[in-house]
């Protein structure tokens, strides 16, 4: 079971994920699929976006 905070902490995480890929539209659905699971992640954004994903994954763990 999520806590309040590991929730907020993905909100926040979901907000920048949106933000850097803003020219993409990311549904619930995937993002509840793929939230807590860096491959799931990387995967869902690079079949959205075809970028590399090394930089997908770097990006991401900027921000995490």
């Amino acid at each position: 079971m999520a806590t309040p905070r590991m929730n907020e902490s993905w909100a926040q995480v979901r907000n920048q994920i949106e933000e850097m890929w803003d020219e993409v539209k990311f549904t619930d659905r995937e993002m509840k699929k793929a939230r807590g699971n860096m491959r799931k992640m990387v995967r869902l954004i690079h079949e959205k976006t075809d970028e590399p994903k090394d930089e997908i994954f770097n990006k991401i763990s900027a921000i995490i």
